[in-house]
């Protein structure tokens, strides 16, 4: 005998059809009528006569009827008590942001949202690299780039554009480059952390994006670190326009290709699969990708 048999006797009871039962919990009308009989068969009695007009129960299935509508009772009230739980804005949350993003917006968006939430902590730790979310036990990451892992889900929040830049001051001394080709000439300060390779970046084609390979004396894995040597005048940075969004405008830094770089990058909030993401995150997502939109114009 299966509990969700006696479940829907009770529904077929209560709701007085077989259709209006099915109806309730997406069911064909020939589905809910083979569980009732296979109810009556594990129970080795008759439950209901069927007539075209109405259905009667027999004194088993009366006697039924009473011990069922307890079943589907406390079967909700467990459900219940769980999504309680999981429905919750408390508890503690550890994420992993890209250190640009952390720096720039989320280090205040999360803690404005843990202000907003009293009974919620999070541990928000700032790393450039792919942390693995299940073996460290991550509950949230924020990723810029591309996401390969199966296992894992993935909001796309907006599209992070990239540049290449340099001082006044160079330009200056050392000429504009007016093509990317132009840029195998120039002191390129090279990112580490770019996934095509740190001497290699991207540029739009007529037909499809292609790479220029460049050469410079300063590399860092810190973007950061590339932004300060090209606003001291060392070289020419390849660097995410948000993160110079403000030295563009106030003229200490030039984009110099403004239409012919390629590099974009999806940013997006990434974890764990789950069949019910709980509200504490979902929220937590929600702020964040508000947060960004607010400042889209810097990406």
């Amino acid at each position: 005998m299966h509990s969700d048999d006696l479940i829907l006797f009770s529904q077929v009871v209560e709701l007085g059809s077989f259709s209006k039962a099915a109806e309730q919990n997406d069911l064909t009308n020939s589905v809910v009528s083979k569980r009732i009989v296979r109810l009556e068969k594990a129970l080795n009695v008759q439950l209901l006569y069927r007539t075209t007009r109405k259905l009667t129960l027999t004194e088993a299935g009366q006697a039924l009827f009473v011990k069922a509508k307890q079943v589907a009772f406390a079967t909700q009230e467990a459900t219940n008590s769980v999504a309680g739980f999981g429905e919750a804005i408390q508890g503690h949350i550890k994420m992993s942001v890209p250190t640009i993003s952390g720096e720039l917006l989320l280090a205040d968006a999360v803690a404005e949202f843990c202000g907003m939430h009293p009974g919620l902590s999070v541990d928000m730790s700032l790393d450039n690299q792919f942390v693995n979310l299940v073996k460290e036990g991550y509950d949230l990451v924020i990723r810029t780039g591309h996401l390969e892992d199966s296992s894992l889900i993935a909001r796309h929040i907006l599209d992070s554009h990239w540049i290449v830049c340099a001082s006044p001051a160079y330009i200056k001394r050392h000429g504009r480059p007016d093509t990317p080709e132009a840029l195998m000439k120039h002191n390129c300060l090279l990112y580490s952390y770019q996934t095509t390779g740190a001497n290699e970046w991207e540029f739009k084609g007529q037909e499809q994006n292609y790479i220029v390979k460049v050469a410079g004396s300063f590399s860092s894995d810190n973007a950061t670190a590339l932004r300060k040597a090209a606003l001291g005048g060392h070289g020419i940075a390849y660097l995410p326009r948000c993160l110079v969004y403000h030295d563009l405008r106030n003229g200490e830094l030039i984009d110099i290709l403004p239409q012919q770089v390629g590099k974009i990058l999806g940013v997006y909030a990434v974890y764990p699969f789950t069949r019910q993401l709980p509200k504490k995150l979902k929220l937590l997502i929600e702020h964040i990708r508000q947060r960004y939109i607010s400042i889209e114009h810097y990406f």
